[in-house]
């Protein structure tokens, strides 16, 4: 049983990973006022940029993010910018 559910989650991951966008081409950034930005390629969803916040809220000790503000942008690379605030819970 426990082969089983653990074979499940790596083929899961392993699908996840393949569909997603890598976190390297995400441009994280944390502002004065305390929220973190994210600079999102063409090719990523709302979920992948959230992911990449949370990430960077955790180095903050903080344990996730909530998205305050979606800005287009002119930069062909990165289109859209996110504003997420940290949150504690």
């Amino acid at each position: 049983m426990k082969i089983i559910l653990s074979a499940s989650v790596l083929a899961v991951s392993i699908v996840m990973l393949a569909c997603g966008t890598p976190p390297s081409e995400f441009g994280v950034y944390r502002q004065s006022d305390g929220t973190v930005g994210v600079h999102a390629p063409k090719s990523a969803k709302d979920n992948e940029a959230q992911a990449a916040a949370a990430e960077e809220c955790k180095k903050l000790g903080k344990r996730g993010a909530n998205i305050v503000e979606t800005r287009k942008t002119v930069n062909d690379r990165f289109p859209v910018t996110y504003i997420f605030v940290c949150t504690a819970y």
